[in-house]
């Protein structure tokens, strides 16, 4: 059963839809004056904190740099727009470790909020964002937007509309993995040995994906579950090999995997060429501490961005020129930091409620088509009271009642010998 969370997200965007008044002396106005019968103009004159909940420690530290660079860039690219736009909004942003643990990320949530972020941008591991979600961002009304959780346990979040994703379910990518194995395979007769770590990401993806192999007259065997603090997984790595399956299906983070894929190794039955993963495991490189023969081979999905478009050019080049590397995760990062802003500016206020209630609305039909090149117009259309569908680095973004992406590129990648992730080919998926 999904939630509905809010009924503001339900609303069309008529909400901003605010009778258009053009002020004569072309100042801006504190919560509109109407002149002459025209639209109000929004208040554009308020200081926004956004908090960054970003994994600089634990088993998604390599996201994290990356992901904290983009949440830099947008945030100067907001402020120049806003500048040559000419209204008196000031956004800063403020990062804080998740070490990719629950007690972590809610302290440093805490800590964000409780400076007077009013926006949060993270967490990046599912688990993370589920206890942040509920003891936080409900709690305090400040909206929650992750760029990289993708269990399907969040849709189902009774969270009264303050809970928010970049990155699409993993209903969606388990079935986008499904379609790729059977792709890379030629059919979808054989047996998967399913395995992932016994957290929300891991369990809730292989559950997805379990049917929907099934469904297209796959087999499985598993899933084996495991603790991700366990110090070593030979009896695991013996069940996932065992029965000589046709290929393998492992979720898990890098830090993880460097246990996981060593007892792989061990069983000397372990071929990575046939072993398929998701987004948790896919960094530009081979992880650091992951042994290079229990990934060399592997394939794999990830939310991506399109290959071509001028979109993703400038993006690639602001980035590169700000001095970062790209990685996977970073756009989805980038466009949740523009949703807070574009959200506060619809509502004219900085206020938590008042941005969770304006993120559907700025990010979907109706509306004027905007992205982060058109910034400077994209704000000017909220200023005048005018609705905007924005669209993010990495696409439409077209937020459901759940506050879930309905559409999503997906990368189809794999790593080479030399332990690079090299990008096999793109598609689109969207929710049935």
């Amino acid at each position: 059963m999904v939630h509905r969370k809010l009924a503001a997200r339900t609303l069309a965007a008529g909400a901003l839809s605010l009778s258009l008044g053009i002020a004569a002396c072309g100042g801006e106005d504190e919560g509109g004056g109407n002149a002459g019968g025209g639209q109000e103009r929004q208040n554009t004159s308020f200081e926004l904190m956004i908090g960054d909940l970003v994994p600089l420690t634990g088993d998604l530290s390599v996201f994290g740099e990356p992901g904290q660079a983009a949440a830099d860039l947008a945030v100067e690219q907001i402020n120049q727009a806003a500048q040559q736009a000419g209204v008196q909004t000031q956004v800063s942003v403020k990062h804080a470790d998740t070490e990719t643990t629950e007690q972590a990320a809610v302290q440093a949530a805490r800590q964000l909020t409780g400076g007077g972020a009013t926006c949060l941008a993270g967490a990046w591991a599912s688990a993370n964002t589920l206890a942040v979600s509920n003891s936080v961002a409900i709690r305090q009304r400040t909206p929650l937007i992750s760029p990289a959780s993708t269990s399907a346990e969040i849709t189902e979040l009774d969270d009264n509309g303050f809970v928010w994703r970049t990155a699409p379910s993993d209903d969606l990518q388990a079935q986008a993995l499904a379609d790729t194995i059977e792709q890379e395979l030629g059919g979808a007769t054989g047996t998967i040995s399913l395995a992932a770590r016994n957290d929300a990401y891991g369990q809730g993806f292989v559950e997805s994906f379990q049917p929907a192999w099934e469904e297209k007259g796959g087999q499985v065997t598993g899933p084996v579950l495991y603790d991700p603090e366990q110090p070593s997984y030979n009896s695991e790595a013996g069940q996932i090999v065992a029965g000589d399956p046709d290929a393998y299906v492992i979720i898990d983070f890098p830090e993880t995997y460097t246990r996981m894929g060593a007892a792989l190794v061990r069983t000397g039955e372990f071929d990575p060429g046939l072993m398929f993963t998701a987004d948790g495991l896919a960094s530009d490189e081979i992880p650091e501490g992951v042994p290079a023969q229990s990934l060399q081979g592997a394939r794999g999905t990830r939310p991506g961005t399109p290959e071509e478009g001028d979109v993703v050019a400038a993006f690639d080049e602001a980035f590169t020129e700000a001095g970062g590397e790209r990685q996977t995760f970073d756009a989805q990062n980038f466009d949740a930091v523009m949703l807070c802003y574009l959200a506060a500016l619809a509502g004219g206020s900085p206020e938590g409620a008042d941005i969770a209630e304006q993120l559907q609305a700025v990010s979907s039909p109706p509306g004027t088509k905007f992205n982060f090149t058109q910034l400077p117009q994209a704000i000017e259309a909220l200023r005048n009271g005018e609705d905007i569908d924005f669209d993010g680095v990495t696409g439409p973004l077209d937020f459901d009642d759940n506050g879930d992406p309905t559409a999503a590129t997906y990368e189809v990648y794999q790593y080479g010998e030399d332990g690079a992730l090299e990008v096999l080919r793109q598609f689109q998926a969207e929710q049935g």
